[in-house]
């Protein structure tokens, strides 16, 4: 296992990234071209890239922090064969450790499905475990996703 750490992508890494985001989000995220994924990242500002390799090479988890209206967000992506393997908690541990507030989006609820058709698991109880605190209050409401805001604050 290694971790890799770029401000930029590479090719091969960006397709790397571009499958898990496919394959592991719920099916209405699903960027249909490479180009649409560009177009995604290219909106992003102030990235910092935190790539999970296993043994193999294989590009296995992909976090990402980034400025948002002056918070700092963040990503998440693991592929499923190596969830519960405390690989999810490292990444995050990696983005926590030069901020000390971290914000994004989760859905909340097991109502959508994968591209493969597999159900989408609400990784609500993955971010409570590694200290984030749901805003129940705010709320991503759009036609194709339905989320509530998460934050880690290193002074809680």
């Amino acid at each position: 296992m290694e971790l890799i750490h770029t401000q930029t992508l590479t090719k091969p890494q960006k397709t790397a990234a571009l499958k898990l985001w496919n394959g592991e989000y719920p099916e209405q995220l699903k960027c249909e071209t490479p180009a649409a994924f560009d177009q995604y990242l290219s909106t992003l500002t102030n990235v910092h890239h935190c790539l999970l390799t296993i043994e193999s090479g294989t590009i296995a988890g992909w976090a990402f922090k980034f400025i948002r209206n002056d918070e700092w967000w963040f990503v998440i992506i693991l592929d499923g064969s190596v969830h519960l393997k405390g690989f999810g908690s490292l990444l995050l541990t990696q983005l926590k450790e030069m901020e000390t507030v971290l914000n994004g989006w989760v859905v909340d609820h097991n109502e959508y499905l994968k591209s493969n058709g597999q159900s989408y698991r609400s990784p609500v109880d993955f971010y409570l475990k590694n200290g984030f605190k749901i805003i129940t209050d705010i709320r991503l409401e759009l036609p194709h996703l339905s989320g509530v805001k998460i934050t880690w604050n290193k002074e809680d």
